[in-house]
């Protein structure tokens, strides 16, 4: 071999190597979605250590942002910060990698600015438009939505925290019924893409929809060690952790291990500037840690929120907006405490969102969605238009600022006891459009006397509804010579599909279920 032969061939190895190593990172792509302004949108990748890397924003000849940075770490990464940006688009994005004098280039185009949306959980926010109610109308509408984009990532798990996601299942696209509509349990989330065709009309302006979710998946897989000590988690033995995941598996199914989907889908997109992000899950946890779900929720949005500001250079919010869907129902007339147990415990113990545990929150009750014949188990129930819809008027409220907005069910603001009478009137914060009537949706925590040892036995018994004012609803509990608590809507499946008794006269929203404790 001549010696010209040899530098070429080895020049064309060092062109190829540098043209593999030089990249972005996996979630940038065509038709994707940036963080709008004031926030300022966070762009990294791959290269050579040592390179230099420009990243340049255009639209035709016009240059929005231009910046230039060193690539570094043992595994070669730049990162960049682009100059706040209006919404709107489409814009084309290039990066240019100098490196011993050789320039390589790679870009993106139709690139749009406008707001970031991270949508997660487990199976209900997988599901797909194809699996929801009126699919064929739904799936129809989505042309009408071109600045609407979506992402989803693939199912990955991993011992350790992973600087990029491993797979993707949708790369960034324009929304149509092929990738809305694909298969079951895939891609695209329905309640993740009504959420956002819903803020995409109100507020007019581009939408970015990133799905990372995985039926059967509890709180801990999605919780960084970080957050897990925080509740007592992070020094579980790893055969204790393995057990309760098998004695879980009947209910669940997916991995359960502790921080496994915190390290391979969400650690990897922390870099990622948002705007806030929504969930779906609990399901899993009625069967796994049910009592520490008050600790363990409040603290993986806490973690999250300093971990995505902290990833994007403090350029997504560190109290960024985090909206969740209250569990929906599973079995119809079969016991089970730990469904309302776990939507208790996703609201910290308060029973609304936001609370002082939980700022910048807000809530979806979905209790009265129950879907006895979903023909993906009742535990799935199809109505997600109407949980979409309940997650939008919470962002517009806490997200968006919009204080003319309703956005909670009704809630009791005082509760008084009128022993001589047997009855208590329990007073809500809003005016009430009692619908339906529904036995036993009222309970007191009853004693019809003390023993002679001068011991109270208290049992759960029905507390009828005598009456109901603008505000007001009266309950009896005859029979019962001491009251030491009650409560509102305590089961699996509290009502009929759409039939709960109490909604808000303002947009119908349904009253989340309450329990309070008396001295």
């Amino acid at each position: 071999m001549t010696a010209t032969l040899l530098l070429l061939l080895q020049a064309l190895l060092l062109l190829t190597s540098a043209d593999a190593i030089f990249r972005f990172a996996s979630y940038y792509g065509d038709h994707m979605v940036l963080q709008q302004k004031p926030a300022q949108a966070v762009v990294w990748g791959y290269g050579e250590v040592g390179a230099s890397v420009t990243v340049t924003l255009l639209q035709g000849m016009n240059i929005f942002s231009k910046t230039a940075v060193n690539v570094n770490g043992d595994v070669g990464v730049w990162k960049v910060l682009l100059d706040p940006m209006d919404y709107g688009g489409p814009y084309h994005l290039i990066a240019q990698h100098s490196f011993k004098q050789k320039v390589l280039s790679i870009h993106l185009d139709d690139i749009l600015f406008g707001d970031v949306w991270v949508c997660g959980g487990q199976s209900n926010m997988e599901m797909t438009v194809s699996q929801i109610f009126n699919a064929s109308q739904e799936l129809a509408r989505a042309a009408d939505y071109p600045n609407v984009r979506l992402f989803t990532t693939s199912h990955e798990t991993s011992k350790t925290e992973l600087l990029d996601l491993a797979n993707v299942d949708l790369e960034w696209s324009v929304p149509n019924k092929q990738n809305l509509g694909h298969g079951e349990f895939t891609y695209f989330s329905a309640v993740c893409w009504l959420f956002g065709r819903h803020l995409a009309r109100r507020l007019t302006y581009p939408i970015g929809l990133v799905v990372s979710a995985w039926g059967g998946t509890p709180v801990e897989a999605w919780s960084s060690k970080t957050a897990l000590s925080k509740c007592g988690l992070s020094k579980t033995p790893e055969e204790i952790i393995q057990r309760r995941c098998h004695d879980a598996a009947a209910m669940a199914g997916g991995p359960c291990e502790h921080s496994v989907l915190w390290n391979a889908m969400i650690h990897p997109l922390l870099n990622m500037t948002i705007k806030g992000a929504i969930w779906y899950q609990g399901e899993a946890n009625t069967g796994l840690n049910t009592d520490l779900y008050n600790c363990t929720f409040p603290a993986l949005i806490q973690d999250w929120r300093r971990s995505f500001h902290e990833g994007s250079l403090g350029q997504t919010d560190l109290t960024f907006p985090f909206g969740f869907v209250q569990l929906s129902t599973r079995r119809k007339n079969i016991p089970n405490d730990n469904f309302p147990e776990i939507r208790w415990h996703q609201t910290a113990g308060y029973g609304y969102a936001p609370n002082p545990k939980m700022p910048n929150t807000f809530m979806a009750v979905a209790m009265d969605l129950g879907d006895e014949y979903s023909p993906c188990d009742s535990v799935h129930p199809r109505d997600k238009q109407t949980v979409a819809y309940r997650l939008y008027l919470g962002a517009r409220a806490v997200a968006y600022g919009d204080r003319r907005v309703t956005f909670q069910g009704p809630f009791p603001a005082l509760i008084d006891i009128y022993y001589a009478y047997s009855y208590m009137n329990i007073t809500y914060n809003q005016e009430l459009l009692i619908t339906y009537p529904c036995d036993n949706i009222f309970e007191v925590f009853c004693s019809a006397g003390a023993d002679m040892y001068g011991e109270w036995d208290y049992i759960w018994v029905s507390a009828a509804v005598e009456l109901v004012s603008s505000k007001v609803v009266t309950v009896s509990f005859k029979g019962c010579s001491h009251i030491s608590a009650v409560r509102y809507a305590w089961s699996d499946w509290p009502c009929e599909y759409n039939q709960c008794p109490i909604y808000s006269v303002h947009r119908r929203l349904p009253a989340p279920l309450f329990i309070k404790y008396f001295k």
